[in-house]
C-alpha cells in the first residue's frame, strides 16, 4: 500500500519543543498533513514513554496506532565526545521494533551513566561506533540514521562537528548504516555529488519541534504497512517500495549557506572562500553551511544522478504559501482559516501540495492561492537562502503581485 511516513519528531519533553507535542495532537496534525506513520520521537525519556504504552496500542508487527494514525518508535540521540584528539557532536535517529527492545536500549545506556531524563533528545559523551554497538547487539533489527546529516554543528558530516565519511565515523559498523537523512538545509540532488553515499538511501523527516510542522519533509513508501517490511525497503533501497520523498526548497533551511547572523551576513561559498571564510564585517570565522560542506566533499558535477537513486519533490508549506499570496505572517488568523478550509476541501495538506488537479485547484480555490501552490510545484519560487541558523525567506510573488487590488481579491474569497 501507499502511504507517507515522517520518522523523526519530537515530543513535549525535549528542548524547545511546543508544549502540544503530546499524542493527541499529533494525532489531529496527522491527518490534516496527510501522513500516515509518524515516529513517536524521545522514546529514551521515562514520562514520554509511560504515555507512549498507555496511549499507542499494537498495530502490524512492529507498528502501533491511536486513532488511525500508525507510529513506529524512534528517538533522536546526541553524542558529543572525542576521537582521535578531535571532538565531534553528532546526532543520530533510532528506530526499534518494540517496547521490549526499548526497555533494554534504557537500561543498557543508563548502565553506561547516560542521564536519559533530562531532556527528550539525550546528550551521551559515548562513541557514535560504540553506542551502535549496544544498541545493534540488543536487537539487531533496530535502526540507526544519521540525522540531518549536513547542519554544522550536530552532524555526521557537519562542518564544525562531523566526518568525512561514514567509514571514518562508524569503521566496521559502516555496513550496518544504510540511511542517511538530508535535512532541511540540504536535497538528494546535492547528496548525488558523493559517490561513496551511492548505496545509502535518502530518507526525509521533518524534525518536527511542533506539531504544526510534521511532514514538512517526509518519505512516500508503496511497501507493507509493516516494520520490517520497512526496514527491508530502505536498506536496499528499492526504487519500487520507496516511491520519493519530499523535501523542502533545500535554500529555506537554517545552513544552506555561509554566514554570521549577528552581523547579519549571508554568503555563497565561493564568497566565503574570498574573505578566507572569514566575516567581512567583524572578522571571527563563518558559520560554513551545508552547500560549502557538500563542496568540499564532492568529486561530482552539480546535476549528477546515480543510477538507482530515489526520486525527490521540492514542496513549501500549505500556511506559507497562503501567507505569501496574502502578504500576511503564518500564524495571522487570516492565514489559519483559509488553510483550514483547504483543508477541509481537499482532506489533507500532502495531498493539496501534490495531487490535486490543476483544475480542482483552480476552481475551488482563490485563484491567487492556487497559483502559488502551482508555482511550488513547478519550482518558480524566490528564495533568499538560509544561513548561520536563520531560515530563507520564501517569495512565490513578486512586490508588484502583493498590490492592494490583488489583496482586495483576496478579500472576496
Amino acid at each position: 500500500m501507499q502511504f507517507v511516513a515522517d520518522l523523526h519528531i519530537h515530543s513535549k519533553y525535549s528542548r524547545a519543543t511546543s508544549k502540544d507535542l503530546d499524542i493527541e495532537h499529533l494525532v489531529m496534525w496527522a491527518k490534516k498533513k496527510g501522513i500516515h506513520l509518524l515516529g513517536t520521537g524521545d522514546f529514551t525519556h521515562h514520562l514520554w514513554l509511560e504515555e507512549l504504552k498507555s496511549k499507542l496500542e499494537p498495530a502490524e508487527k512492529g507498528l502501533f496506532i491511536n486513532n488511525g494514525v500508525r507510529f513506529v518508535l524512534s528517538c533522536e540521540i546526541s553524542n558529543i565526545y572525542t576521537k582521535k584528539d578531535k571532538g565531534y557532536r553528532v546526532h543520530t535517529i533510532i528506530l526499534a521494533p518494540g517496547f521490549k527492545t526499548v526497555d533494554k536500549i534504557i537500561q543498557a545506556l543508563s548502565a553506561r551513566g547516560a542521564n536519559l531524563n533530562s531532556d527528550g533528545r539525550p546528550i551521551l559523551g559515548m562513541d557514535l561506533k560504540e553506542m551502535a554497538r549496544i544498541i545493534l547487539d540488543i536487537d539487531e533489527n533496530c535502526f540507526l540514521i544519521p540525522a540531518h546529516a549536513w547542519t554544522p554543528w550536530f552532524s555526521v558530516f557537519g562542518s564544525n562537528s562531523g566526518f568525512n565519511s561514514i567509514e571514518e565515523c562508524f569503521e566496521e559498523l559502516s555496513e550496518k548504516i544504510f540511511c542517511i537523512e538530508t535535512g532541511l538545509s540540504s536535497d538528494p540532488a546535492m547528496n548525488w555529488r558523493l559517490s561513496t553515499l551511492d548505496r545509502i538511501t535518502l530518507i526525509s523527516n521533518s524534525d518536527a519541534h511542533s506539531p504544526s510542522k510534521i511532514g514538512r519533509e517526509c518519505n512516500v513508501f508503496n511497501c507493507e504497512l509493516s516494520y520490517n517490511d520497512i526496514i527491508d525497503t530502505l536498506k536496499k533501497k528499492d526504487k519500487n517500495r520507496f516511491l520519493y520523498t519530499v523535501e523542502f526548497y533545500p535554500e529555506e533551511g537554517k545552513y544552506h549557506y555561509d554566514g554570521h547572523r549577528l552581523c547579519k551576513v549571508c554568503l555563497s561559498p565561493e564568497e566565503s572562500k574570498k574573505n578566507n571564510n572569514l566575516c567581512p564585517s567583524c572578522g571571527r570565522r563563518l558559520t560554513l553551511g551545508v552547500v560549502h560542506r557538500v563542496n568540499e566533499l564532492a568529486d561530482r558535477p552539480e546535476g549528477f544522478v546515480p543510477e538507482g537513486s530515489i526520486p525527490f519533490k521540492n514542496r513549501i508549506p500549505l500556511e506559507e504559501i497562503i501567507g505569501d499570496a496574502k502578504g500576511m505572517g503564518v500564524v495571522s488568523q487570516a492565514v489559519q482559516t483559509e488553510y483550514e478550509a483547504i483543508i477541509s476541501k481537499f482532506g489533507n495538506e500532502f495531498d493539496v501540495l501534490s495531487n490535486v488537479p490543476r483544475e480542482n485547484l483552480l476552481k475551488s480555490v482563490n485563484p491567487r492561492i492556487a497559483e502559488g501552490i502551482l508555482r511550488v510545484r513547478e519550482g518558480k519560487v524566490n528564495i533568499a537562502p538560509g544561513y548561520d541558523g536563520e531560515y530563507g525567506k520564501i517569495k512565490i510573488f513578486k512586490e508588484n503581485e502583493t498590490s492592494a487590488g490583488a489583496d482586495e481579491q483576496l478579500k472576496l474569497f
